[in-house]
Formats: C-alpha cells, structure tokens, sequence
C-alpha cells in the first residue's frame, strides 16, 4: 500500500472515502472471494496531491462562491490542467510500476472514474464521468489517468451534481485500473425488481452497448430462490469488442441476433453470484458483470435503493402497459415529442414524453422535467434506466388522453418511490409510443 496505489486486495481498498464506491465496492467482492477481474486503485488522495502539484488547488476555494460564468471559467481551467499538465512525479512512479506489473499478465487494461460521490441514494452518476478499454499503451494509459481526474468538471457533470445539490469542488477522484476481460458476453443484473424476482440482461461481447443503451439486451428473469423464470431473446445487432488495442463494434452473424447469450444452467450460475452480492452488500444491489472462457468476472456492484411503489388511483390499474424493458416504476402521461438528436432536446417541455431511438447517459439531465421516456433500443439496465430510477419527480404529468397526448403506466423493474417518476419503457419504435 502507498498514499495513491491501492491494490483490490488490500483491506484498506474498502474504504470508499480513499478510493470511491465504485473501486471500494469491487474490493469487497475480492476480498470476499468473488470472481473479480482484480486490479488496483489510485486513491482520492492522488488527485488531490495532483491539483496541489499543478498549483490550482486553490481554485477550488473560489469555485462555489463564483457566479455561473465564472464558475464555467474556474472549471475549464482545472479540466484543461488536469488534461495538460504531467503527472506528479510521486504518483507517476507507483502508478506505472502498478501499471507494468498488470501486463505481465494481462496486456490490454481497463480505466475507470470511481468519484466519491458516486452510488448514492438518488444520485448514482452511471455513465456521467469516464470509462477507457483495451488500453495498452503507457501514454495512452496516462492520458486515460488525467481524463477520468477532468471527468470531474466536464459541463454534464457538474449539471448532473448541480441538480443534486452537489459540487466537484467539495469532492474527488479515485480511478480504478483493471485488466480487460476478454467478454463473450457481458451485461448488468438487478437482485432485486418490483415483482420480487431477480433480473439479468445480456448482449455479446463487452457491456458498453447495453450501458450506452444501443441494443436490445436478452432479458433473463430468475425467482429469489434462484430458479429460471423466463428468458426473452433481445435483438443485439453489434457487439463491443476490444482487439490489439482497438475499440471498435462488430456486426453480429444473424443467427446470433436473437439468440440467448447465456445458456440456462450460466444464468443460474450468474443468479447464485447476483444473490451473494447482495448478501454481501446488506441489500438490494445492481452489478455489471462480464463471462469469459475462465467464467464469470463482477465488474460492478453498487445498492438499488427500493421503495415502495405509490399507484395514484384504481382507474391507472386499468390501463394498459408499454411492452418492453422497463427502468422504473410509476406512471404518467403527457405529449410524445420525438427526439432524433440531441439537438433537438430544446423542444421538449416540462410533463412531456420523450420519444427516441437510442437513450444514453448524455439524456441524464432532462429526466428531472419529463413524465417518461420510451425508447426503440435498450434495457433495464443501462446507464440511463440506472439514473431515471432515482431521478427526482417531473415537473407535472397530466392525467388524461387527449390527441397529439401518450397516457399509461409504466410498469417497472426496480421500484420507484413516486407516480409519474421518470423511467424508461424500452423497445417502442420511435415515433409510436405504445
């Protein structure tokens, strides 16, 4: 152990205010004789000593008394220093001994941000801060390092921590470096849903495209006990791949598109290791994991905050469902607005619909002022289901149906804890909410 290398294996790995939830909770999960991928941490106390090396530490003190554009200002300027400037000769050196002594063994490495802030109850940050795969070079792996510190102060960060009531400046960075697993299949799991049976979704190759929310994942149901309950082939067009290096999505044959990735007797297996999980944790809990030729690796286990679920009135129990993977539970109505990019996000309102092919993470901050989301592609999952499930109530959500209105429940996985709360009814095509 060192002030800023910690490996997973270390008792004080554990920690999450030396190395984040993220990294602490894997920690856990080795210790405890899970499969992990293993790896280390380079602790909050790094970026800290980084920010003091580069002279900008104070900056901090005068970013949450600055006004909106000087705050941006104070931002860009750490952001830029983080991405610029050389690492501290006192991380460098551990951190690249680390560093070499993971590719003796496993050539290619995985970055990851694991902020302090993270996996909280009603503000998990899934996807806001930064993940880099299949790295292999030394200064490819340093600019990875100083990115995930900047992920801290990009623009979408710092306006997902400002609708929480949250500043990077009062916070800090940990990063996770691991070996990348060679996936045949990957995906995420949830120990717990609103029906009290555990759920897994699935899609070849890396898991990235079920975070981001590109494809429609197989989603597997299991009982709490264990045993298989039903398996819905998803359409998983392309996978995520990492080759010599290079990142990149393959087409996948056709006679895999709709295939089940896991074989009934791996889903089961994956149910055994989602139920240790959350004994371990104390609770609910949603991991990301990952299968190779050696088997399982868990690359993720953060707490899935339940609540109850609040049903407003008889008559929204005689409406019918969206089919598809749902995020959350509630229900709500409001004006479908299709949405084919980002752009054009301007033209949704307050209790309005939103209507799109892909949901990614980038969709986070507008899930604070509509009554829902459908989307054609994605899962229950992904990175955007994970934030709608504790996103804050929307602005308002008309009961009625009137024409040019989408009136309906949205049926849940996990459970939310408010009607007309944000969520993500997955595998309507766009353009005709259902």
């Amino acid at each position: 152990m060192t002030a800023f290398i910690l490996h997973l294996d270390d008792s004080f790995a554990t920690d999450p205010e030396r190395v984040g939830p993220k990294a602490a909770n894997l920690a856990g999960l080795t210790r405890a004789g899970l499969p992990t991928p293993g790896g280390f941490a380079l602790t909050a106390e790094a970026y800290r000593h980084q920010l003091r090396h580069l002279g900008i530490e104070g900056l901090l003190q005068h970013y949450n008394e600055a006004d909106v554009p000087a705050s941006r200002r104070i931002s860009i300027q750490i952001r830029l220093a983080l991405y610029e400037k050389p690492i501290a000769p006192e991380i460098l050196k551990p951190l690249l001994t680390a560093w070499r002594k993971q590719r003796e063994t496993t050539p290619l490495g995985v970055v990851r941000s694991s902020a302090l802030i993270e996996d909280r109850k009603g503000a998990n940050f899934a996807g806001q801060f930064e993940s880099f795969l299949g790295l292999s070079d030394e200064t490819e792996f340093l600019t990875a390092v100083r990115a995930c510190w900047a992920a801290l102060w990009t623009s979408h960060a710092r306006r997902y921590m400002d609708n929480h009531g949250l500043s990077p400046a009062d916070t800090a960075m940990g990063v996770l470096i691991q070996p990348l697993i060679s996936a045949r299949a990957s995906g995420g799991g949830l120990s717990e849903t609103a029906e009290g049976q555990m759920l897994i979704s699935a899609t070849w190759g890396l898991g990235s495209a079920i975070a981001q929310g590109e494809v429609v994942p197989d989603r597997i149901v299991l009982s709490k006990s264990g045993f298989l309950r039903t398996v819905e082939a998803g359409r998983k067009g392309h996978r995520d791949t990492c080759e010599h290096g290079v990142s990149a999505p393959q087409l996948v044959p056709d006679n895999m598109v709709s295939e089940p990735c896991l074989s009934a007797g791996e889903a089961v297996t994956l149910g055994r290791l989602l139920r240790k999980c959350e004994h371990l944790a104390g609770g609910p809990v949603e991991i990301e994991w990952a299968i190779d030729e050696d088997g399982y690796k868990l690359l993720q286990s953060r707490p899935l905050h339940m609540e109850p679920a609040i049903v407003p009135d008889e008559i929204w129990l005689q409406h019918p469902g969206l089919n598809g993977h749902p995020a959350g539970i509630g229900w709500g109505s409001g004006r479908a607005v299709v949405v084919n990019c980002e752009c054009e996000l301007s033209r949704v309102a307050p209790g309005d619909v939103l209507v799109t092919r892909v949901a990614g993470p980038a969709l986070s901050h507008i899930l604070s002022r509509v009554a829902g989301v459908v989307a054609e592609l994605g899962g229950s999952t992904s990175h955007l289901a994970s934030l709608a499930r504790d996103a804050p109530p929307p602005c308002r959500s008309a009961r009625r149906r009137r024409s040019g209105r989408w009136s309906g429940p949205r049926r849940s996985t996990p459970a939310d804890d408010a009607t007309a709360r944000p969520g993500i009814c997955r595998r309507a095509p766009a353009g005709r909410p259902r």
